[in-house]
């Protein structure tokens, strides 16, 4: 109860912002002030009591990182404990004369009562507990300490980047890559102070045997030279003392270290120890069967305990029978449901055909092999279908209509752990997944090579490979970026949704989009649609603006400026123009961000000027370019653009307004990453600053 009433006690001061300083000052009285007997026994019990509890929370925890705060707990334990060992042999020494009970009784009970006041025992049983606790808990612990800090401080950058690679995927939101950046931070600072805490641990441990030492040596020669006793009293007298202050400060130290070497082994699940134990070494029948079978014949060999062999033999096989038993009774109630469906009735036969045996296109397919149906399922732990939808909300919040939904069924036509990605009933990507395995991408600065199936990443083509899952952290740890079967097919299906978007608009979607304008500006949408533009118009310029990386976020701003520029022209691309300068802050935040200059690439002048004549009557439905200039143009902006991106900066062509809507097209497939803005495009806040001219 004392000990209760002291935890309560500092839980109040650490709610009031001065337990810390209490208990430093608390500490360095013991160190310099003699404790009377009583008060040592409340601070051996305290002593213990903490140490215990530091262990059950380290068990009961979820997650390493709940516990946060134990380097620094086991730093203030140990120095308590240190305290501890100075006060009690300042008693011991200075009044161990007196008898047993002359240090406190929790001194004397563990001399007299746990050693049987047998000092040769004492000594046997303190260098065990020092043996367990130095040569196997807390050097093992420290080894781990050691191993996980280097390989979670050199697997930081995979994990940055595999946050990344989801967040651009449109699985995570800001605020969980945000949360999950901060777990990895935590991670590192934690285990790292893990490796610092593991020596206090072994420190304490090796100042344990050499008190004893000091005491025992000191205690003698106090009590024969001081206090006149024989040479037989004073050793039995202060070997006793010095033994059962040793077991005190020895068992909550034992604890302590078997408490820092259980967090360190813990896997980051969120399972206490317990159910961790539970279901990954009990909870496989076969083996309990084995170990029934193996422990019920040892029991029937002469001469061993046979009732206590037989007795867990048993134990082990009924537990096994438990097991399946539950097993099977599980698989029965989930077949239940479609055992005792009815069957459905078998469709009349129609003797004419109806529109309903035409079979439609989805807009959107995902073709699986039968190893992948697993990953679509979500009665057997599929994520797949989480993450498409994640895709499907980022990219219709980043484009500004609504991604239509994926129609994903199987196909036995495809490889067993193949899928397809279709647009309109047309393949778009097809790639081969490992479902039991993760593929660990290579970004282009990794440290050394892996074992696996070595691949190229679906969605960008980069050099990969299929890992087993036990190499994720090896793999993070030498700069892979590490995802799992289900990122990879969603990343894909993003990547192809990016690129294609403008070809997911349909009129529906369009005429959603201005009934939505119509809740908020209906005399604008009505001025427009269909007075001054009939809807297919709208759609082609929409259609315009996705295809050319432009969102469509911004409807008031592009009704807007088709309203204003509808009476001049018909036309979907000179409207395009238009509201290509409406939006032209829009355009250029999202190149070049917040800065206020515009690092760009532009034209010669004598090359602008023979594009401009070779202009198809002043349109821009094409131009009649010298084969040899376009491939000589087309490499030029692949190089410059290939060299933007590798100095970090993004590439942007800036050209003349007549020539930018055919210069778009012509370097679509020459280099995706490349902008190209007209002049009047650019906003008048922000700076141009030119990079390179390509001349002819």
């Amino acid at each position: 109860m004392a000990a209760v009433g002291a935890m309560e006690n500092l839980k109040q001061l650490g709610r009031r912002g001065i337990g810390a300083p209490v208990i430093m000052l608390a500490m360095l009285g013991m160190i310099m002030l003699p404790l009377p007997p009583f008060l040592l026994d409340m601070l051996f019990s305290f002593n213990i009591a903490l140490s215990l509890v530091i262990l059950l929370a380290v068990i009961y925890v979820m997650r390493p990182l709940e516990f946060g705060a134990f380097p620094t707990v086991v730093l203030g334990a140990t120095l308590l404990r240190l305290a501890l060992n100075i006060a009690s042999t300042r008693v011991v020494l200075l009044h161990g004369h007196d008898g047993p009970g002359a240090a406190g009784k929790v001194i004397e009970a563990f001399g007299e009562f746990v050693i049987g006041g047998n000092f040769a025992v004492g000594l046997v049983v303190f260098a065990i507990l020092t043996i367990i606790n130095f040569v196997v808990v807390t050097k093992g612990a420290t080894r781990v300490s050691e191993v996980t800090a280097r390989f979670t401080l050199d697997a930081m950058p995979g994990k940055q980047m595999a946050i990344d690679a989801d967040l651009n995927a449109g699985l995570l939101t800001q605020e969980q890559a945000r949360e999950r950046r901060q777990e990895v931070r935590e991670e590192a600072d934690f285990y790292g102070s893990m490796d610092g805490a593991s020596k206090f641990v072994r420190g304490d441990a090796t100042a344990g045997i050499l008190i004893l030492i000091i005491n025992i040596v000191g205690g003698f020669f106090v009590g024969v030279m001081q206090h006149g006793l024989s040479a037989g009293e004073a050793a039995r007298t202060y070997t006793l003392l010095t033994i059962g202050d040793g077991l005190v400060a020895q068992v909550p130290a034992l604890m302590l270290s078997v408490a820092a070497a259980v967090i360190v082994t813990r896997a980051t699940r969120s399972q206490d120890m317990g159910q961790q134990l539970v279901a990954q070494v009990f909870g496989q029948p076969r083996a309990l069967m084995v170990a029934g079978a193996v422990l019920g014949v040892m029991g029937l060999i002469p001469g061993m305990p046979n009732i206590a062999f037989l007795l867990l033999g048993a134990a082990c096989a009924g537990a096994a029978w438990l097991m399946r038993k539950r097993e099977r009774e599980t698989r029965e109630k989930l077949a239940a449901p479609a055992a005792e469906a009815p069957a459905a009735p078998a469709p009349a036969e129609r003797l004419e055909l109806g529109w309903e045996d035409v079979a439609g296109v989805d807009p959107l397919g995902l073709e699986v092999g039968y190893r992948l149906i697993p990953l679509v399922d979500t009665h057997q732990g599929g994520e797949l279908m989480g993450r498409i939808k994640s895709v499907r909300r980022k990219l219709s919040q980043e484009l500004g209509f609504l991604v239509p939904a994926v129609h994903i069924r199987d196909n036995l036509d495809l490889g067993p752990s193949t899928y397809r990605i279709t647009l309109m009933g047309v393949p778009m990507g097809e790639a081969e997944v490992h479902n039991e395995r993760l593929l660990a991408i290579n970004p282009g600065r990794v440290h050394g090579p892996l074992q696996g199936i070595a691949t190229q990443d679906p969605a960008f083509g980069l050099e990969a490979v299929w890992i087993e899952q036990g190499q994720r952290e090896m793999a993070q740890s030498l700069g892979y970026t590490v995802v799992d079967p289900a990122t990879v097919i969603a990343t894909h299906l993003s990547h192809i949704l990016q690129g294609h978007a403008h070809e997911l608009l349909s009129h529906q979607d369009v005429q959603q989009l201005l009934d939505r304008l119509a809740e908020s500006a209906p005399k604008l949408v009505e001025d427009l649609v269909p007075r001054r533009l009939s809807l297919g118009v709208v759609v082609k310029v929409l259609q315009n603006l996705l295809a050319e990386r432009v969102p469509i976020r911004n409807m008031r701003g592009i009704v807007e400026s088709l309203a204003e520029h509808a009476g001049q022209s018909q036309d979907p691309g000179v409207l395009t123009a238009a509201v290509r300068v409406a939006l032209g802050r829009q355009i250029v935040q999202e190149i070049t961000g917040l800065g206020t200059e515009v690092p760009v690439i532009t034209l010669a002048p004598e090359l602008e000027q023979i594009l401009m004549n070779s202009l198809s009557g002043g349109g821009v439905a094409g131009a009649a370019v010298e084969p040899g200039l376009a491939d000589r143009l087309q490499q030029g902006v692949a190089d410059a653009a290939r060299r933007q991106e590798m100095s970090g900066e993004p590439a942007v062509l800036l050209v003349a307004p007549q020539l930018r809507p055919w210069l778009a097209r012509f370097t679509r497939h020459v280099a995706q990453n490349l902008h190209v803005l007209a002049y009047n495009e650019v906003p008048d806040n922000r700076r141009v600053r030119l990079v390179q001219a390509l001349g002819r």
